[in-house]
């Protein structure tokens, strides 16, 4: 931390600005030394011709300085917006290198960031998610954690934990003063509703991820009823292979579509039967593990066929998946109908022929997707996050009996695993604020 680190801030390539960015407590003078300046007014952009260290001009650029601590890491930041381009930034670090700075590490200007208070875990995550979301609905739902909506979330829960801690421990050391006798039945209500909370969250972001990561959708038959027709269909070109032989499709393809403001990738999978061949059975096999980690599921059925065994085993299948956004589809409908549609009424069928129109299959998937990106609970945006609060939702379970049964050491002691736990999503704890909520809230003491 007591050295300056540099970096090119934007993707390489060929564009008409180019950022590098110095960090550090010799971010300035490594300024003034390479623009041949002995002022810069912190905020205000310069434009400055920028040497090398051999003193030969390598371009006019702005340069702006952030004065520490009100910049992005906390210590004084030095920002030169030149031209971009492969060369000229390249020129610009080797300079900032030459005069004492070295190159930041991946993730280094946030990691300092967080190391002197100026963002939280959850803030951190959020910067690394944005980059690489994939949906306009995803990046809102990062911006609202930029601005603290997560931390705000945490902050709450925790001071919601901390009070009862608090009350725990005057009831453990300070039993002769005044607690109310229905304490113990308010504090268990309280921390059972906040488990809840928590339990409904991690639900809400389980189903939510495609958010982030894009939303996943398998389609799902048996061979031959026109798997591969709706998703050349849905990608207005032909990626899969059409054929009338049963079992054309060996394996899942995979391919990225956006509808609405949502990217989703759509996997088609192999006809699922009872395998063939050895081939055919890894396929089928490949297909199952996709239909497991698929957020929508577009079971498919043909309407010129009566229903069958092999449509019983999808059906079957589908009974498994009730988490699932399930979408049934009777394709085919421009030939005589010969299904039994009563088998699949249950799942609301959609009637198409995928050689005339999907529509009406595109606007139901859309409709969930926006329902989807419809919420105001908070989202954990990463594996990490979710097993931090489920982890926490556990511990407050756990300290739920030990609360009843008067064992006030051990609910205290579960409580605070339950900080810990959400302490990884944005700050660590500390035991001193335990104390300011027991002397803070009950004037012990006096």
């Amino acid at each position: 931390m007591n050295d300056t680190i540099s970096a090119i801030a934007t993707t390489e390539g060929t564009a008409s600005i180019a950022i590098v960015r110095v960090s550090g407590k010799d971010a300035l003078n490594i300024a003034y030394s390479i623009t041949k300046s002995s002022n810069l007014t912190p905020r205000y952009a310069h434009l400055k011709s920028i040497y090398d260290s051999e003193d030969e001009l390598i371009d006019r650029a702005i340069v702006i300085y952030f004065k520490a601590p009100n910049s992005f890491t906390g210590e004084d930041i030095v920002e030169f917006q030149c031209h971009g381009g492969v060369v000229i930034a390249n020129e610009i670090l080797q300079a900032t290198l030459k005069y004492g700075a070295r190159l930041a590490n991946p993730g280094e200007f946030s990691k300092r960031a967080f190391l002197n208070g100026k963002i939280d875990m959850s803030e951190a995550q959020a910067i690394a998610k944005l980059i690489e979301t994939k949906s306009s609905d995803g990046a809102r739902v990062l911006a609202r954690q930029l601005k603290g909506e997560l931390r705000d979330f945490v902050n709450s829960a925790r001071d919601k934990i901390i009070r009862a801690i608090a009350h725990s421990e005057v009831m453990i050391d300070y039993a002769q003063e005044d607690i109310p006798q229905n304490l113990t039945e308010e504090l268990k209500s309280q921390l059972i509703s906040l488990q809840q909370r928590f339990i409904s969250i991690v639900e809400i972001s389980q189903r939510r991820r495609g958010l982030i990561e894009g939303f996943e959708v398998a389609i799902i038959g048996k061979p031959n009823v026109g798997k591969s027709s709706l998703l050349n269909a849905m990608l207005s070109y032909d990626r899969a292979i059409v054929s009338n032989i049963a079992g054309t499709t060996r394996d899942t393809i995979q391919e990225q579509l956006r509808i609405g403001s949502h990217l989703i990738r759509i996997i088609d999978t192999a006809g699922i039967r009872e395998g063939r061949d050895e081939i055919e059975q890894i396929g089928i096999k490949r297909s199952l593990e996709a239909i497991k980690s698929a957020d929508i599921i577009i079971a498919l059925f043909d309407s010129s066929r009566e229903f069958d065994y092999e449509d019983s085993k999808i059906i079957q299948l589908l009974n498994q998946l009730k988490t699932k956004e399930i979408i049934a589809v009777l394709n085919k409908c421009d030939l005589k109908i010969e299904f039994e549609i009563e088998y699949i009424e249950y799942y609301n069928p959609i009637k198409l022929s995928t050689k005339k129109s999907i529509e009406p299959l595109i606007e139901r998937i859309k409709l969930f997707l926006d329902t989807m990106s419809d919420t105001k609970e908070p989202i954990l945006i990463s594996q990490r996050q979710i097993e931090a609060v489920q982890s926490a939702s556990n511990a407050i379970n756990e300290a739920i009996e030990p609360l009843e049964n008067g064992e006030l050491e051990f609910f205290s002691y579960h409580l605070k695993e339950a900080i810990e736990f959400l302490s990884t999503i944005t700050e660590p704890f500390r035991s001193e604020e335990i104390l300011d909520s027991m002397f803070g809230e009950f004037c012990l003491g006096k």
